[in-house]
């Protein structure tokens, strides 16, 4: 498979080596500086830029018929826009807030978690995130899925960063050198708690889940998602 990356950071210098151990080849690396490049020979891209470029290198893709996986978060204001031109394209686009394999099997977790405390009134909610200091938006994209998960199947309204009430989620984020990422949810009463948490050690987890979500997607058209990769019902 011919990949494009869109960001080549340390995300982007991570997936070309999961790529290339996975036989795979980078026909292009665009980055802030790069000049406009011909990806006409492109199997797949894989977007991990910037909050300001995402939806334009999406938007790049769909166009081009390339399918297009992207792990870039703050860009989310765009994501409609970015589903109606795949869809007007007939084309194929992955978005997720971590590609992690570890990671997605927490967001399932997460959400049979959330639908048993659905009627614990006694337990008080909270959520941390801890990432790197050169992570540019707060809360992850992450925490923020795992927050929505939480929604969905409780009586949560709404998350908030720090505070929170009684029908909001506070989420409180942490910047400290050289953390991949680590996400912990706990309930607690005054009786007992109850938490649990996912810890990256490293990228590779994130480099991988892309990289396969890129082999997935491969022949497919629509808008999908890690759950429909990994088959997670």
């Amino acid at each position: 498979m011919k990949i494009a990356l869109f960001g080549y950071g340390k995300m982007g210098k991570m997936i070309e080596k999961t790529a290339l151990v996975r036989n795979h080849t980078i026909v292009a690396k665009i980055d802030v500086d790069s000049s406009e490049t011909d990806l006409s020979q492109v199997d797949a891209a894989i977007d991990f830029s910037t909050p300001d470029a995402a939806f334009g290198n999406i938007k790049k893709c769909l166009e081009l018929s390339i399918p297009i996986i992207s792990g870039t978060t703050g860009w989310l204001n765009d994501y409609d826009k970015a589903v109606a031109l795949c869809q007007e394209k007939n084309g194929a686009f992955i978005y997720a807030s971590n590609f992690s394999l570890g990671v997605n099997v927490f967001f399932e977790l997460n959400t049979y978690l959330a639908k048993m405390m659905k009627n614990l009134g006694e337990y008080a909610l909270s959520m941390e995130e801890v990432h790197h200091t050169q992570k540019l938006d707060a809360p992850s994209g992450t925490a923020i899925s795992l927050a929505e998960g939480i929604i969905e199947n409780s009586d949560y309204e709404s998350w908030e960063r720090e505070k929170g009430s009684e029908k909001t989620i506070p989420i409180k984020s942490k910047r400290i050198a050289d953390v991949p990422g680590t996400h912990s949810i706990t309930y607690e009463s005054k009786v007992d708690r109850i938490a649990i948490e996912h810890t990256a050690h490293n990228r590779e987890g994130f480099a991988l889940g892309a990289v396969v979500a890129a082999e997935w997607i491969q022949g497919k058209a629509g808008v999908f998602s890690m759950k429909d990769v990994l088959n997670l019902g």
